[in-house]
């Protein structure tokens, strides 16, 4: 068996083994203090000991350009699809998405594996593209979300933006990952690196991060909660998403052929990281500045947008797997293009089906069937609720 197959199976194996913990959880704060482990220690001490193992260079400030370019590009494909899939437009389902698709979580969806499977430098590569993730999930998609709410609302009641994304970047430069990135950026920029720290101290570092894949693929595994009645919706949009991504890294592996194998599969596997979850903490807070507001009048359906991100988490994990088992399929852009192309197809089924029903029922005895309007109304009527 192929070498890359086997390390996928064990792999997996450890998710499974996640998958049967979730009934030994004492409810959702044991599943919190995992997460904050992965999130405070673990990831942020690997990433810190690969920052320190590469060199600078002004061709590194293309990553987090290049990721914030995937961002804006997902968010304007998905503002002009979404449609086809039965949202109505200026729904609170549209706009939960819209902030959703676009957004990505390369901590616990990407960077474990591109650790197992290509190694330290591409990680360090990839947290620095990640700056440019962070830039359009905190700031920009906050922005728009905030536009969203004071569109619904009176001007007496507007609320401080500035002030609030003035509270973002604060969050952001908190965030223990990113202020390891600054402080590693810093000690490179003085030369500084990992042997530089007193033996015991790089010891107890690589430790530390030496427990974040395993630690994360347990995570996967206990936060896998899929809700069955929404589940071939958000299949068909994450198929979508998917397809979309692989199209883009096509692209843009295309334009730079000079590009090593293992930049390829960077290229190509970060944007199928995860939905993230910033966008569903500033649906909340907009959701709480509407406490006394009607569940269907609401900006936001956080419920649905919940249900979106327990099922983007698994998806991009079997995908990101996918690539690294196939990875001499993958690096050729012709084939990975093949594989939006198809994921596309996939996700644009349903579509398809409501224009064979369309021609096969009179326009005059019926009104416009999406194929998913069952789930849609579904969705809206358990924000309702």
């Amino acid at each position: 068996m192929n070498l890359a197959i086997q390390k996928s199976v064990g792999l997996l194996l450890l998710i499974i083994i996640g998958f049967l913990l979730q009934k030994k959880l004492a409810g959702n704060d044991s599943l919190k203090g995992v997460k904050v482990i992965i999130l405070s220690i673990a990831l942020p001490a690997t990433i810190f000991v690969a920052l320190l193992k590469i060199e600078l260079a002004q061709d590194l400030l293309l990553l987090p350009l290049l990721a914030l370019l995937m961002n804006f590009l997902l968010f304007g494909s998905s503002y002009i699809a979404l449609s086809a899939f039965g949202i109505k437009k200026n729904s609170s389902t549209r706009k939960t998405l819209l902030l959703l698709l676009p957004s990505l979580a390369p901590g616990l969806s990407c960077f474990p594996f591109l650790m197992e499977y290509l190694g330290e430098n591409e990680l360090a590569l990839a947290a620095l593209a990640d700056v440019g993730n962070k830039i359009f999930v905190l700031i920009f998609l906050y922005l728009l979300a905030v536009h969203w709410f004071h569109q619904r609302q009176s001007s007496s009641i507007q609320q401080n933006t500035m002030a609030k994304v003035r509270g973002l970047l604060l969050s952001m430069i908190n965030e223990p990952i990113n202020v390891v990135i600054i402080i590693a950026l810093i000690m490179l920029g003085f030369g500084f690196q990992l042997s530089s720290f007193p033996a015991f101290l790089e010891n107890e570092i690589l430790r530390l991060s030496s427990i974040m894949t395993p630690l994360v693929l347990l995570f996967i595994g206990m936060a896998v909660k899929i809700n069955w009645k929404e589940f071939n919706l958000i299949f068909f949009l994450l198929s979508w998403r998917a397809g979309i991504a692989f199209c883009l890294s096509a692209i843009i592996v295309f334009l730079m052929p000079a590009l090593s194998p293992s930049l390829i599969l960077l290229l190509i596997v970060f944007p199928q990281s995860s939905c993230s979850f910033w966008p569903f903490a500033h649906m909340t807070a907009i959701n709480n500045m509407e406490e006394h507001t009607p569940p269907k009048n609401k900006t936001f359906n956080t419920h649905f947008g919940l249900s979106v991100l327990a099922c983007s988490l698994p998806f991009s994990t079997l995908l990101i797997l996918c690539v690294f088992s196939f990875q001499s399929f993958f690096i050729n852009p012709i084939y990975c293009l093949y594989v939006g192309v198809a994921m596309l197809i996939v996700s644009f089924f349903p579509f398809f089906i409501t224009k064979i029903v369309h021609k096969k029922i009179p326009q005059s005895s019926t009104k416009e069937i999406p194929f998913f309007s069952k789930a849609v109304d579904a969705i809206e009527a358990r924000k309702a609720s």
